[in-house]
């Protein structure tokens, strides 16, 4: 089951002229604010702040209502993700059997604090609550792909780069 939301897949780079296209194309719908922004961000990755005015003046609404609608929503971004993103279920559920220790080891191990990407751009560590995925916690997006029970050493693989299949198969325990 892939549930991404344009994120930790290649894009191409911020370019005004591309967005201004997809604006227009987008700009007749009802509602259009979020089917802009999610056009968007499928196209580069990410909503960059030059987007604001852009999509302000085609809609005739202001800056800070788009502002708003970005920052309201969790999936939109304002800056590229990593190559991987790895999101954390942290609800009641995952915290009863280990996510914070999850939290913690990434931080130790992997210099990756939650909502951040590492230096490299490698790796995308963000919170998600509720996956529906309970019984199975703790567990997490990671490019979009479910992995349930997630152990450090499974986080850890992960953010070296091995496959989702690998961990998933049980390569990994």
């Amino acid at each position: 089951m892939n549930l991404d939301m344009g994120h930790g897949m290649e894009s191409m780079s911020w370019d005004e002229a591309v967005a201004t296209s997809i604006v227009n194309e987008h700009k007749h719908l009802a509602g259009a604010t979020l089917p802009i922004l999610h056009a968007l961000q499928e196209n580069f990755g990410y909503i960059d702040r030059a987007a604001i005015p852009l999509i302000a003046e085609a809609l005739n609404v202001s800056k800070a209502e788009v502002l708003g609608t970005i920052t309201f929503y969790h999936d939109f971004r304002s800056e590229p993700a990593g190559r991987r993103v790895i999101k954390l279920c942290r609800a009641e559920a995952c915290q009863a059997v280990g996510c914070e220790a999850l939290v913690d080891h990434a931080a130790r191990e992997h210099h990756l604090a939650i909502d951040s990407t590492s230096a490299d751009g490698a790796v995308t560590f963000e919170t998600i609550y509720c996956l529906g995925n309970c019984a199975l916690g703790p567990a997490a997006l990671v490019d979009g792909e479910l992995v349930a029970r997630l152990t450090p050493e499974k986080l850890s693989a992960l953010c070296d780069g091995r496959s989702v299949q690998e961990i998933v198969k049980g390569a990994l325990s």
